[in-house]
């Protein structure tokens, strides 16, 4: 028999009376001017993730992460003494980017003991100092330890790989992801390097994605046909509402029940999910990962299907009951445009039919999420009409609501310091 958590007194939403439970507006997710305030106010003082430590395997090894929506570009390297350290992507000499290939505007990974500049030669070493100026004797009192690489700062989270583009950060990492996210220490996220990226360009506010994944009240609309009639006629009819969500500052978690549907009867899924053992929810035959950490499933669902985690600004981390997780990033490159980005890690395939599993849950994954941003385009269209400035939302709509009022008051509070360094 399922068991769900209890909510707490009254619905999720008046549990955290600061979001108040009028309509919102989506005006922060419109307009260019807001977007522009956006991308000082949050992504160039948030700590951001830019990937995992299996992206840096030895000394010497880098990537580089374009940031378009702070104008940079920025190479995050494992140095020859170990350390992981990240600096903006520039040579100190005429600006030219340093480290790219074939083509400047594409992110690239590689091993090196020295960045050289392709324009005039000049080398730094892996700990961003200045190792050699090309016909150094031609410059006017130079001294090459004022021109090292400009460091961003850089920080390791159980594996997870952040940086802050601000000055001085105005919190450490583990005081930014706060109590609920640090309680996932110790899953094994280093274990699952078996993994997938898909990656598209999406029409649409970087919010309004994070949006539709962070709720599942649209689930059997949306998604009605990814399953046989047997099975989503059902579902449409009974709706569906997500056993347990949580608020943590700016972040946020919604849990979903469990599905077996090896249990399911052959009319109720797809024969493919028959033949392949996996499908949405991952490999039907769960791997053993261990005991769990306490912040994996908090509110006890039993049956448990997975945990998203919503980290401000733009980093989405699930964790699934069949043990396997996956990531989502949202880059913005416009008011109206981003980068989607999804990873997904299993622990390494033994058996072709393990393999078979993890690229079933891929292509699954890929379907309903091409599904969410073809909606998300028709949204943000209309959005864009103005013709309504008020949209209700229900209690399922709980991490929305968090998203959309943690945007407009890290603006206003960027807005305001403004004001008072301008009297």
């Amino acid at each position: 028999m399922a068991k769900w958590p209890k909510p707490r007194e009254g619905t999720w939403t008046e549990h955290y009376p600061e979001l108040g439970t009028g309509p919102v507006t989506f005006a922060d997710s419109t307009s260019p001017e807001f977007y522009a305030l956006e991308r000082e106010a949050v992504f160039k003082r948030s700590w951001l993730n830019v990937g995992r430590v299996e992206a840096l395997p030895r000394n010497g090894s880098y990537f580089t992460k374009e940031l378009a929506v702070a104008s940079t570009s920025i190479v995050v390297v494992r140095g020859l003494d170990g350390e992981i350290r990240a600096f903006h992507n520039i040579c100190r000499h005429r600006g030219n980017k340093l480290v790219w290939q074939d083509y400047p505007r594409e992110e690239t990974a590689g091993s090196c003991r020295q960045f050289v500049c392709k324009y005039h030669g000049w080398k730094y070493d892996l700990d961003g100092s200045c190792a050699f100026v090309q016909q150094e004797s031609e410059f006017f009192d130079l001294d090459k330890k004022d021109y090292g690489l400009v460091a961003v700062h850089c920080d390791v989270w159980d594996g997870f790989i952040f940086v802050n583009l601000d000055r001085e950060p105005r919190q450490t990492l583990d005081d930014f992801l706060g109590p609920m996210i640090r309680a996932l220490e110790g899953y094994p996220f280093g274990e699952m390097t078996e993994r997938f990226v898909v990656r598209a360009e999406v029409g649409s506010n970087w919010k309004l994605f994070i949006d539709a994944f962070a709720e599942f009240y649209h689930a059997p609309v949306l998604h009605a046909r990814q399953t046989p009639a047997a099975f989503h006629l059902p579902a449409l009819a009974a709706g569906f509402e997500a056993p347990y969500y949580q608020l943590d500052g700016p972040h946020g978690v919604v849990s979903t029940a469990g599905i077996h549907p090896w249990l399911l009867s052959d009319e109720m899924i797809k024969p493919m999910e028959r033949v392949t053992r996996s499908g949405l929810f991952g490999q039907w035959d769960a791997p053993d990962i261990g005991d769990l950490p306490t912040g994996v499933n908090p509110g006890k669902c039993d049956p448990w299907g997975m945990d998203s985690f919503s980290i401000w600004p733009n980093f989405t981390l699930l964790l699934w009951g069949q043990n396997w997780y996956l990531t989502y990033h949202y880059w913005p490159t416009a008011y109206n445009r981003h980068t989607f980005e999804s990873t997904l890690y299993f622990m390494p395939s033994k058996t072709p039919r393990e393999r078979i599993a993890h690229e079933m849950a891929v292509c699954s994954m890929k379907e309903y999420a091409l599904q969410d941003g073809n909606t998300l385009e028709a949204t943000q269209t209309m959005l864009e009409s103005g013709v309504l400035d008020r949209f209700p939302l229900n209690d399922q709509e709980i991490l929305c609501r968090n998203l959309h009022r943690v945007a407009v008051e890290r603006v206003e509070d960027y807005q305001r310091e403004l004001s008072e360094a301008a009297r």
